[in-house]
């Protein structure tokens, strides 16, 4: 994903918006998949061990006893179908998507997230531009290094305003820092 593909931001002399992807990618999907067969696998081996009867025909259940080898496939079946469920909960309801709307004409800030379903199931913020003090990147060197973005504001403290799980290179994360920056105003710190 590219910052500067025009799908995920657009920008004017007044306004700056940036949609910001939630759960639905293609690594959740992997991992929710993955976890969704694992548990099937699992689930499948505890209760052939259980029946003594070969559901799975690569595994003899009489190499599986029930007790304790079957009970424990059978736990974690249960524990990892139930983890599989809230990730494809999760990509469902694209928790986490949502846009960062920077208005100059209103002087408004709003940020906004979805949730999981309920009475709180959105989440907005929303300041006025002059509390912005800067522009704060966060940069961790090393084999998992990465930047972040956060928004230092007066009176709040400081807001993470990217993600590290976007997938930008740091170049790309230090390039929408200083064009936000400039459209804002405001300095950039680097920590």
């Amino acid at each position: 994903m590219n910052y500067k593909d025009k799908k995920f931001w657009r920008r004017s002399k007044r306004l700056w918006i940036r949609l910001r992807s939630g759960a639905r990618n293609l690594s959740n999907i992997f991992w929710a998949f993955t976890v969704s067969l694992g548990s099937l696998v699992f689930l499948v081996s505890g209760t052939s061990s259980f029946l003594d009867r070969n559901l799975i025909s690569f595994v003899p259940s009489q190499q599986i006893p029930f007790f304790p080898q079957g009970i424990v496939m059978l736990f974690y079946g249960i524990g990892s179908f139930f983890i599989s469920l809230y990730l494809w909960w999760t990509i469902f309801c694209n928790v986490g998507s949502g846009y960062d709307r920077f208005d100059r004409k209103e002087g408004l800030v709003r940020i906004f997230r979805r949730g999981f379903p309920g009475k709180n199931r959105h989440t907005v913020v929303e300041f006025y531009l002059k509390e912005i003090q800067s522009i704060r990147i966060r940069v961790k060197e090393g084999p998992y290094g990465h930047r972040v973005r956060y928004m230092d504001i007066r009176g709040r403290g400081v807001l993470l305003v990217i993600c590290t799980d976007e997938n930008l290179t740091p170049r790309e994360v230090e390039e929408e820092a200083v064009e936000l920056a400039f459209f804002l105003r405001v300095p950039i710190e680097i920590s």
